[in-house]
């Protein structure tokens, strides 16, 4: 037996952990030369991410699993979502006004039911409630299994036993574990170090942002049965020493069929993405976007020297239309993964072989340029973008 120091807070505890292969877990594999199609917080590139609309899209989108985060209410409640806050998704702003930055883990169950989770994407979703965890299997489709992430674990205490004793004896949970269709997953290595323990049947994912050392890749076979990290930090190398600790390989958040077929190339068998249903028509060798009529993203100038918005000529993405008609882009909306928006104003065609530039600071308005007038919303690092046009189809998708 080992002892392992975590931290929780300031204060440091010695958790006493059986490092043992897991025993009993069935590991989660692809069926054939097609990697797994994981749905990302559902399907959060065309619904309210965690919600039981997302869910749904994802489990009707072709994947095989969707993802979710579980949280614990302040008053022991399990719930899906993501943030650490409910700042970003939610209109805490207008119910709790003065609890906006609070921890989403200090609110009851009472008051997440009050907050609309589903406006902040669109009006299509407003009046939209953040899930209890006991409502995602009623919410599936054909067979879909379920990646069950548990989120920010020292904030959420006996999260892993809730659901683990979920898995075991709610009959609805207990089905999809039985047939092999779920799989547990946490940043926190401590966190699936107890779940492990409490649960060695259930499949396990250790994640992290980027491959560690094949010694620390060892440490995580010892109990976990794949690895996943993002896709932008993996290469061949690090792709290599999963494989040699036995780890199956899964990428986050793929947003892009170019991202995938590079994460392909590298030998990964599960591919996670806010877009589910385009990176499986993708490698089932079907068209990508059936709605898009020639109009893409064709690139992102994410980082400009000085500032990002600076007037005339600050961050932008570049539209082309590739098709073979003029195009009108009026209304056009280009989403990026945190939901910020650039929408284009009327009056803009574009003429086969015409590129469009959409900048989100100010500027004056050209032929060849739209200007929002708004804040910066790229990430100088890279992004993800996704293109609807005026009536509200996805059409494209980018990343960099």
């Amino acid at each position: 037996m080992k002892l392992r120091n975590i931290t929780l807070g300031t204060a440091t505890l010695a958790l006493a952990v059986t490092l043992a292969a897991p025993a009993g877990a069935a590991q989660i594999e692809p069926t054939g030369s097609d990697p797994l199609i994981i749905g990302h917080r559902g399907a959060a590139g065309v619904a309210p991410e965690n919600t039981l609309a997302a869910i749904k899209a994802g489990s009707q989108s072709g994947a095989e699993f969707i993802e979710i985060d579980v949280q614990l209410s302040k008053d022991g409640v399990p719930f899906i979502f993501h943030d650490g806050t409910p700042s970003r998704t939610t209109n805490v702003a207008e119910i709790f006004p003065d609890r906006v930055n609070d921890p989403i883990t200090s609110f009851t169950w009472e008051e997440l039911q009050q907050l609309d989770a589903g406006s902040y994407f669109s009006d299509e979703f407003e009046g939209t409630k953040i899930p209890h965890f006991d409502e995602v299997p009623g919410a599936l489709t054909g067979g879909t299994g379920v990646f069950i992430e548990i989120k920010d674990p020292a904030k959420s205490p006996g999260v892993e036993k809730l659901v683990a004793d979920a898995l075991a004896e709610d009959p609805e949970w207990k089905a999809l574990a039985e047939a092999n269709k779920i799989e547990v997953l946490s940043f926190d290595a401590a966190s699936n170090q107890i779940f492990a323990e409490l649960a060695p049947e259930v499949p396990l994912q250790q994640l992290t942002g980027t491959v560690p050392s094949a010694a620390e890749l060892a440490t995580y076979a010892t109990y976990a049965d794949s690895f996943g990290t993002s896709y932008r930090t993996l290469d061949a190398a690090g792709a290599q020493r999963v494989k040699d600790a036995g780890l199956g390989l899964g990428v986050y958040t793929v947003n892009a069929v170019e991202a995938a077929d590079a994460a392909l190339a590298l030998g990964v068998e599960r591919i996670t993405g806010d877009f589910p249903a385009q990176v499986n028509r993708h490698v089932a060798g079907q068209k990508d976007f059936p709605a898009n009529n020639g109009v893409v993203i064709a690139n992102a100038i994410n980082d400009v020297p000085g500032d990002d918005i600076a007037p005339e000529n600050g961050e932008h993405v570049i539209l082309e239309n590739t098709g073979k008609r003029t195009i009108d882009a009026s209304g056009y909306i280009i989403r990026d993964a945190a939901n910020n928006i650039l929408e284009i104003g009327e009056g803009y065609e574009l003429e086969p072989g015409e590129k469009l530039r959409v900048y989100s600071g100010p500027g004056t308005n050209s032929d060849e340029a739209y200007y929002v007038d708004g804040p910066g919303i790229l990430n100088n690092g890279g992004d993800s973008l996704a293109l609807w046009d005026a009536k509200g189809k996805l059409t494209d998708t980018f990343a960099n």
